[in-house]
C-alpha cells in the first residue's frame, strides 16, 4: 500500500507542489513556475538515480511544461488548471480497455464476479471522464480556490468514495455468490 501512494504522490507531484506554492502564497504564476521546476527536477532526478521513466511520465512532463509555459506568457490561469483533467481523460481511455481490472482484485473476487469486475472497470473510465469534465468546468471560471478545493477535495473524495462502493459492492455479490453455490451443492 505504501508503495501505491509513493507512486501517486509522484504521479501528481507537480500538481501538489502548484496547489501548495498557490495556498502559501496566492501567486499563480509563482506556483505555475515551481510545478514546472518540480516536473522538470523530478524526471533529472529519476534520470541520475537510472529509474526508468514512463510513457505517462514524459506525457505529463511535456503537459506541465506546454500549459505552464502558455500560463506563464498570457497570464491566465485557465491553461495549467486543465492540466488534471487531460490525465483524466488519459486514465480514462485506457480504462476502457476490457478487463484492466481484474489484475487489481483478489482471486476470488476475479474467479466468482468476473462480469461485475469488468462493469466496475467501464464505471471508473466514466468516473475519470466525468472528473476531468468538471475540473475542465472549474478551470474555465478562473476561479482559484475553488479549483483548489476541487482538485484537493472533490477529485479525492470522489475516488475514495468510488473505491469505498465497489469494496461493499465486491463483498457482498461475492459472499452472495459463494452461498448460493454453497446451496447448490
Amino acid at each position: 500500500m505504501k508503495d501505491v501512494f509513493a507512486k501517486l504522490a509522484a504521479d501528481f507531484f507537480s500538481t501538489i507542489l502548484f496547489v501548495a506554492v498557490y495556498l502559501a502564497t496566492d501567486n499563480v504564476l509563482l506556483a505555475t513556475g515551481v510545478a514546472i521546476a518540480g516536473a522538470v527536477g523530478q524526471v533529472v532526478y529519476a534520470r541520475v538515480k537510472g529509474h526508468p521513466l514512463g510513457y505517462m511520465t514524459w506525457a505529463s512532463l511535456a503537459l506541465v511544461i506546454v500549459l505552464g509555459s502558455a500560463t506563464l506568457l498570457t497570464h491566465d490561469p485557465r491553461f495549467v488548471l486543465v492540466k488534471p483533467a487531460i490525465g483524466h481523460f488519459a486514465i480514462g481511455v485506457i480504462m476502457l480497455k476490457r478487463g484492466w481490472l481484474l489484475r487489481y482484485v483478489p482471486p476470488i473476487v476475479t474467479e466468482t464476479i468476473p462480469e461485475y469486475v469488468t462493469f466496475a472497470g467501464y464505471a471508473w473510465a466514466a468516473l475519470m471522464f466525468a472528473l476531468g469534465a468538471g475540473t475542465i468546468a472549474v478551470a474555465l471560471t478562473g476561479d482559484m480556490k475553488l479549483w483548489t478545493f476541487y482538485v484537493t477535495v472533490v477529485l479525492v473524495g470522489a475516488k475514495v468514495a468510488a473505491f469505498a462502493i465497489q469494496y461493499v459492492a465486491f463483498r457482498i455479490s461475492v459472499g452472495s455468490r459463494i452461498r448460493a453455490a454453497a446451496q447448490r451443492a
